[in-house]
C-alpha cells in the first residue's frame, strides 16, 4: 500500500480506534451490540474505516424513524425539486486498473471494464451525471462509449439505475439486473425514467465479453436482489481479482429477518470471495472502499510501488466481515 494512503488510513485508525484484524479472533463470543462492533472495528482495520463509521456510527444502529422505515441515508437518494448542479457531484475519471476505470461521481461510482470486444459498466448513477460522468469520462481516457454493451445494476436504487435507459437508448447497451430488483425498479416511483426490462442476473452467472468474464452472486440485503460481482483485472499485467459487495447500508424495513438475510449475504460472499482469492475490494459508493484516499494515491504512485487498491485477501474478507457484524450490532439494538 501507498505511503500515503498508509498515512491518511493511520490517522483514521487513531480516531476511530480500529485494531488489528488478529484482534477479531481474542474477542469474547457475547452476542451483544457492543462485542459485534468491536468484531467489525477489529475486522477494518487500517483499510476499511469508512465503511465502519458508515454502518457501525450510532446514527446507523439506531437511526431516526423514517430511515428505520427505509427512507433517506444511503443508496435510496431522496427526491429533489432538481438535479444538483455539476460542481457538487463532478469527478474526473480515473484508470485504475489496467483494464478497470473509475468514471463515477464524488459520492456514487460507476466502474467501466475494458475487454477486447467492449466495455461493461458497472452501476449508472443518475440521470443527470450519466452522460457526463460516464460517456465524457470514457471520452478523456480514450474510450469510446459506443462500445458500451453491458450495464451491470447493483441494486434497485436511483443512484445506480439512474443512467441506465440513456445508456440504453444511445449506445443501445444491454442492461442486467436482478429479478427482484428489476420489480423494485418497476414498482417504484423514480423520478428518471426508468431502463426497459432486459437481462436477469441469476446466481452465479457469469457474462463474458472477449477475454475477460464476470461472476455474479445474488447477496439480498440492502435491497431484495442485490448483485455482487467478482471481476479479473490487471495492474501492469500483474492478475487481480476484484470483489464488489453490491449494496451496503441499512436503510431498508428494518425488521429482524431482514437483517439475517443481510448477514447471510455478507458471509456467504466472504466465503466465496475468499475461496477465488479475491484481493481488492471496489463499492459503489466512494467512502465504503476507501476510493477518496486511494486515487488520490494512486495518481501518486511510482513505478513498483503497490497498489492502493489490492490490499490482499484477508482485507478483503475483512471488509465483508465489517459489514456483517455491523448488521448483527444493527439486528440487536432492533430490540432497544
Amino acid at each position: 500500500m501507498n505511503r500515503p494512503v498508509v498515512a491518511l488510513l493511520s490517522v483514521s485508525c487513531v480516531v476511530f480506534g480500529l485494531a488489528g484484524t488478529g484482534v477479531a479472533q481474542q474477542l469474547p463470543a457475547t452476542d451483544n451490540i457492543e462485542s459485534h462492533v468491536a468484531r467489525a472495528k477489529a475486522a477494518a482495520g487500517e483499510y476499511h474505516p469508512g465503511l465502519f463509521n458508515s454502518l457501525c456510527s450510532q446514527n446507523s444502529l439506531q437511526p431516526p424513524a423514517a430511515a428505520a422505515r427505509g427512507q433517506g441515508a444511503g443508496g435510496a437518494a431522496p427526491a429533489q425539486p432538481g438535479p444538483p448542479p455539476a460542481s457538487a457531484w463532478h469527478a474526473e475519471p480515473v484508470k485504475v486498473f489496467d483494464n478497470l476505470y473509475f468514471v463515477g461521481m464524488t459520492e456514487y461510482s460507476a466502474w467501466a471494464v475494458k475487454t477486447s470486444e467492449g466495455l461493461i459498466i458497472v452501476d449508472a448513477i443518475f440521470d443527470y451525471s450519466v452522460e457526463d460522468e460516464v460517456a465524457g469520462g470514457l471520452k478523456k481516457l480514450g474510450l469510446d462509449p459506443a462500445t458500451i454493451k453491458y450495464v451491470v445494476v447493483s441494486h434497485g436504487h436511483l443512484d445506480h439505475f439512474g443512467g441506465a435507459k440513456y445508456l440504453q437508448d444511445h449506445f443501445n447497451a444491454r442492461v442486467l439486473m436482478s429479478a427482484a430488483d428489476w420489480e423494485l425498479v418497476a414498482q417504484g416511483n423514480a423520478r428518471s425514467e426508468k431502463p426497459r426490462r432486459d437481462m436477469v442476473i441469476a446466481d452465479g452467472q457469469k457474462l463474458t465479453l472477449g477475454e475477460t468474464t464476470l461472476t455474479f452472486y445474488l447477496t439480498p440485503g440492502h435491497t431484495p436482489g442485490t448483485v455482487s460481482t467478482l471481476l479479473p483485472v490487471k495492474d501492469n499485467g500483474t492478475p487481480h481479482l476484484v470483489a464488489e459487495w453490491g449494496g451496503t447500508g441499512f436503510n431498508f424495513q428494518r425488521s429482524p429477518e431482514r437483517f439475517r438475510t443481510y448477514v447471510e449475504s455478507a458471509e456467504r460472499f466472504r466465503d466465496i470471495a475468499g475461496k477465488a482469492g479475491a484481493d481488492v475490494i471496489i463499492a459503489n459508493h466512494t467512502n465504503l472502499d476507501g476510493s477518496k484516499l486511494k486515487m488520490p494515491a494512486l495518481a501518486l504512485r511510482k513505478p513498483g510501488e503497490p497498489h492502493p487498491y489490492v490490499i490482499g485477501n484477508e482485507a478483503v474478507k475483512g471488509y465483508l466481515t465489517v459489514a456483517a457484524e455491523c448488521a448483527k450490532a444493527a439486528a440487536l439494538a432492533l430490540a432497544k
